[in-house]
């Protein structure tokens, strides 16, 4: 099999054509693409495969610049808050058939130096034959195709309890549609952070382009908990696609955590993902707290290629930097507020 990329005009292009495949993403949609777009100043790359002359699938990424000259290519990049993208390819095709044609795509047609792709479906076997340097993602998810009362029954008895003590304590969740949604949710993310001493990674602005390009197509959930009194305590957002609803972010006000309005907005999240369809709960990341709703661990690897090895470590360097800046910001922060 010998694979040919041909970039597309997204101005033209018919996204449904791509919509349609049973592996695509949230994050390879028009809405996804439109918000990377604009938060991380990206330009979007559609490109068709085809092979002896027959489309096989898209690939789907955005190009930024660094140091204004150097262009990376991100099938997604890390910092832009978006996870899997990659390929939608017909079923039979090989995700190392399709990778074949992807150094020369990224470097020679495209002219850039970097390029990354974390693709769901792509495994850890392919990816050690794959020529590309990687490193594995891991991540929980839930299956959400038992009823409703098996999925309650797989999660610990502690997390049962917790939603029954909201309940009990007249916690409520509210399915929202405002952009002032943002700030309510980055107040609690900052409060959620300074607990570690650190600041949130993001912004109100990148939250509400979230909210303006996918709010209107349906594929994002955004919920809030309010107490008996009414104050909103907590706050989340799940995009959903396909058969597939994911956990972007949470949030809530330390001083409320006792009434545990996080296990119920994300049981609530659940069900509402469940009813329209959703098979698979991604829960994006994988911390202890997410155990307690009874996941299983999976591992995806995130590929990367340079056309100059000095790249791949600048790229790791930068990464280191990132954190420690986060991490001295938040002590900063908690020192001027003492």
């Amino acid at each position: 099999m010998s694979v040919r990329y041909e970039r597309l005009d997204i101005r033209t292009f018919d996204f449904a054509k791509a919509d349609a495949f049973a592996d695509r993403t949230i994050f390879q949609t028009k809405p996804w693409l439109d918000f990377v777009a604009e938060t991380q100043n990206a330009e979007p790359v559609v490109a068709a495969l085809s092979d002896g002359g027959e489309i096989v699938g898209y690939f789907t990424g955005l190009i930024v610049r660094k140091l204004r000259r150097f262009k990376i290519l991100g099938s997604p990049f890390p910092g832009w808050t978006t996870s899997y993208m990659g390929f939608n390819l017909v079923p039979g095709y090989s995700r190392l058939a399709a990778l074949a044609g992807f150094r020369d795509f990224a470097f020679k047609e495209l002219g850039c130096v970097h390029a990354e792709i974390y693709d769901r479906r792509l495994t850890e076997a392919e990816a050690k034959t794959s020529g590309f340097e990687y490193a594995m993602g891991g991540s929980y998810e839930l299956d959400l195709r038992p009823p409703e009362e098996a999925l309650l029954a797989g999660m610990q008895k502690g997390c049962r309890g917790y939603i029954k003590q909201a309940e009990k304590l007249g916690v409520t969740i509210e399915e929202a549609s405002d952009e002032a949604f943002a700030d309510d949710y980055c107040a609690q993310l900052q409060d959620v952070f300074a607990k570690q001493s650190l600041v949130p990674t993001y912004e109100a602005t990148r939250v509400r382009s979230l909210i303006r390009h996918l709010l209107p197509s349906g594929n994002l959930l955004l919920l809030r908990a309010r107490d008996a009194k009414g104050e909103c305590i907590a706050t989340a957002l799940f995009p959903a696609f396909n058969s597939h609803m994911y956990f972007w972010g949470a949030a809530s006000w330390r001083a409320h955590q006792n009434q545990r309005p996080n296990e119920i907005i994300i049981w609530h999240a659940m069900k509402y993902w469940k009813k329209r369809g959703a098979e698979f709960f991604e829960m994006m990341g994988r911390r202890d707290y997410k155990k307690k709703f009874g996941p299983y661990e999976i591992e995806t690897p995130w590929l990367r290629a340079s056309r100059f090895a000095a790249l791949s470590k600048a790229r790791n360097l930068a990464k280191s930097v990132v954190g420690l800046k986060q991490k001295a910001l938040g002590l900063a922060k908690q020192w001027r507020s003492s």
